[in-house]
């Protein structure tokens, strides 16, 4: 008999340690991966690429069930159009981690940035799951546009699909189980199905890799610094005369123009300014970029940098993180 993973829904096998699913003895319920992820915060990468999420679509098209796309407000992603586009089922977006950004910001707003994608959404809300706010209002929603008992979550890596589902068991379902979360990438590997009522089951999907996520290329004890844990508090600086600014050997930004900069960043990341030329850091990865007025540059999986007037930045990053520009979110 098939048996699959608890925690990340993988098929349960005891023939190969590299390849998902992988327990030393079939009575495990969790397979060795999601073991140590839990008990020890070891992470293991499985090879994946985005042709199987695809195939998963495909699977999700062939019915009329509900989608709720989950969405990380500090990482509102481009790719959720390409997501939207692929199904053609009715979606409720889920727009998550609320408590990272600023209370000051107004919650209207926010919501109302992600108008501008054009994407037909029954409905929108916004959540905390770490702190519970706004999960009665998720589940009413949930209830109101199912077309039937499955409830299909998906969402790029990290984007918070495991964290909400685990406080939706703790809230509303008899059962109490736990699907493994992590700051680490990737923790979910295949179809995991959770009942939470006779009346609804919630199916959830592997994270669609961010191949240009900067959680893919650190080591662990770095994502802890760069992964915000509490409410970011932001960093605004006034550029009056050329300088660098170099983050915990992770970014540098050079600015040539007068300006007024804001830092969206983990709390605990430190920012060194340098008037005089530098060459910390300029063996990672030159970005050239043109930002216009009033505009954020996302440095994807490490947060972003709220930009107020046009100018012409240099950034040094890790190679293969993802650097781009979009319209101001706060």
């Amino acid at each position: 008999m098939t048996k699959y993973c608890e925690g990340c829904g993988a098929v349960l096998q005891t023939t190969d340690r590299n390849i998902e699913g992988y327990v030393s003895d079939m009575e495990h319920t969790l397979c060795e991966r999601c073991f140590r992820i839990r008990n020890y915060n070891d992470y293991k990468s499985i090879a994946k690429d985005n042709t199987e999420f695809m195939t998963l679509l495909e699977k999700i098209n062939e019915t009329n069930d509900l989608v709720v796309l989950v969405v990380d407000l500090m990482h509102i992603h481009p790719d959720i159009q390409k997501i939207a586009r692929a199904l053609h089922n009715p979606l409720l977006l889920v727009l998550t981690k609320r408590d990272l950004l600023p209370r000051t910001t107004y919650d209207s707003k926010l919501l109302q940035y992600v108008d501008r994608f054009q994407i037909p959404f029954v409905d929108k809300v916004m959540i905390s799951s770490r702190k519970n706010d706004h999960m009665d209002e998720l589940y009413e929603k949930i209830q109101k546009y199912q077309t039937s008992p499955n409830v299909y979550v998906v969402g790029l890596t990290n984007a918070g699909k495991s964290t909400m589902l685990n406080q939706m068991i703790y809230n509303y379902s008899d059962v109490k189980r736990e699907i493994t979360t992590s700051m680490l990438p990737s923790t979910t590997m295949n179809f995991i199905t959770i009942p939470i009522s006779e009346e609804l089951t919630f199916i959830d999907t592997p994270g669609i890799l961010d191949q240009g996520n900067m959680l893919e290329y650190i080591d662990y004890p770095t994502m802890k610094k760069v992964v915000p844990r509490s409410e970011i508090r932001p960093r605004t600086y006034q550029i009056k005369d050329a300088q660098t600014h170099v983050i915990d050997s992770l970014l540098r930004v050079d600015y040539k123009t007068q300006n007024s900069v804001t830092y969206y960043i983990s709390n605990v990341l430190k920012i060194e300014r340098y008037y005089k030329d530098t060459d910390r850091l300029q063996e990672l990865e030159r970005h050239e970029i043109t930002v216009c007025e009033r505009e954020d540059v996302v440095i994807s999986g490490f947060g972003f940098i709220k930009i107020m007037k046009p100018c012409k930045l240099t950034l040094f990053t890790l190679k293969g993180v993802s650097v781009y520009t979009r319209d101001s979110l706060i």
